[in-house]
């Protein structure tokens, strides 16, 4: 369970580095409301991607992807 939770979170947060990096070049400067929004959006889609992606490796040690 340890080894889960710290993949997703190494996943989450790579995923958020990843996806700030994009945005600041995106936009150079963002309202108070849009880095709010732009945090809660990052924060959801990098978990969700590393959930994703834990279940995927889940799935395939137990055989049932290829």
């Amino acid at each position: 369970m340890a080894k889960t939770l710290l993949t997703t979170s190494i996943l989450t947060g790579l995923f958020c580095a990843i996806f700030s990096l994009m945005v600041s070049l995106v936009a150079v400067q963002l309202s108070m409301v849009a880095v709010l929004l732009v945090s809660f959006v990052s924060g959801f889609l990098g978990s969700t991607v590393a959930q994703l992606v834990q279940r995927w490796r889940d799935a395939r040690k137990q055989g049932e992807l290829t």
